[in-house]
């Protein structure tokens, strides 16, 4: 965790954990993950169903593992869990030294629970209880996404002293009712005897996929006073949210956990790759630079900050009129803010089960080419 790269090094600076949205087996067993924390500043991982499954076209490095399953008459759920769980742990033990060093803060792992499971409270506790007893790491967090049905299950996971990667955020609304989850579950816990030191916690605060909604309405209206708001609105949603971070975890309910050891829900900048290439590619990254945030970033926006990113400190921290000047604008303009945000959650649950669909295909496809294929497990893939 001593980068000579100044880009990166002022990001972290700020404040700001550098997390990487992107793992496979190559990445670790090579030693390429090591390099990213070693070079890069990188102090965690977050995965998807979409990363596995693009690992697992590329090459052999599952081919063992797939050919050990298929023999042994996996289901496709049971070798999707074997193979996703088996990263994680692997990817968790090459973190654990940033995971002392930081005292837990960083160091972390995120694994996500069935995301067809999002509109079932019990059986996401059950999945969030398997993956974390499983990975067997006290540096994985289990990612559990903020349906409304997926609140209580945060809080439950919490309770057991889960550490908990809350996902798919778009609203400021809904980002409250996540920090009120997180603030039950760690009273829980508290009753429960657990040890609140050990449990962290995150909030995977959307940004890109905000703006591409937008600016998708606001080139409908085609107005001047349009145009000038366009790409705009995924920072300042981002910044309310981290207002109302500031907010809650500054209550006598916070403080009373924070006495007893607890830590705060760190905001995540989430969907941090634009897609917009009209924009500047690191413009999620060096907008929303500030204290005690995360910064999950795809590879290729990690490589655009250490080459080009100009950090300018902290730019969200008292910039919250300016923000909500935007979303009023928005609303002015008869963009309505609560219709994006419901559009945005059910595409985004939507998305999440697709690429989980896509990656039981892929696993499907492997177990069938090995089954009864002595070979396979030195063939490409």
């Amino acid at each position: 965790m001593a980068t000579t790269n100044p880009r990166i090094k002022a990001l972290s600076d700020v404040g700001v954990s550098i997390w990487l949205d992107d793992l496979n087996r190559p990445m670790i067993g090579s030693g390429d993950l090591q390099k990213l924390i070693d070079e890069q500043d990188v102090v965690g991982v977050t995965t998807n169903p979409t990363i596995f499954a693009s690992a697992l076209k590329d090459g052999t490095a599952y081919n063992d593992q797939v050919k050990q399953l298929a023999d042994g008459g996996a289901t496709v759920d049971e070798a999707v869990f074997a193979i996703t769980t088996d990263d994680v742990r692997n990817a968790c033990d090459v973190m654990r030294p940033v995971y002392d060093a930081t005292d837990g803060q960083d160091g972390r792992v995120s694994i996500e629970v069935d995301p067809r499971l999002a509109k079932d409270t019990d059986a996401t506790i059950e999945s969030a209880k398997k993956l974390w007893a499983s990975v067997d790491r006290p540096n994985v967090m289990i990612k559990i996404p903020a349906t409304v049905e997926g609140l209580p299950a945060i809080t439950a996971a919490l309770a057991e002293g889960i550490s908990v990667n809350v996902t798919l955020i778009f609203s400021l609304d809904r980002y409250r009712g996540v920090m009120n989850a997180f603030l039950s579950g760690l009273e829980q816990a508290r009753q429960n005897g657990k040890d609140l030191s050990t449990i962290r916690s995150v909030a995977s605060f959307f940004v890109s996929r905000v703006d591409s909604e937008i600016d998708k309405r606001l080139d409908q209206i085609g107005s001047d006073d349009a145009q000038q708001v366009k790409g705009k609105a995924g920072v300042a949603n981002a910044r309310l949210a981290y207002q109302a971070y500031e907010e809650v975890f500054s209550t006598s309910r916070w403080q009373t956990l924070a006495d007893d050891g607890a830590h705060a829900q760190r905001p995540l900048w989430a969907s941090t790759g634009v897609k917009d290439p009209a924009y500047p590619d690191t413009l999620y990254v060096v907008e929303l630079a500030a204290p005690d945030t995360v910064n999950t970033m795809p590879p290729k926006t990690l490589d655009a900050l250490a080459d080009h990113g100009e950090i300018k400190g902290d730019q969200v921290t008292g910039r919250y009129d300016e923000a909500k000047q935007v979303l009023d604008t928005l609303e002015g303009l008869g963009v309505s803010y609560a219709d994006v945000v419901e559009v945005l959650e059910s595409e985004g649950v939507e998305k999440f089960e697709k690429s989980w669909g896509e990656l039981l295909a892929s696993v499907q496809e492997e177990l069938s080419t090995a089954a009864g294929n002595a070979d396979y497990a030195t063939q490409e893939a």
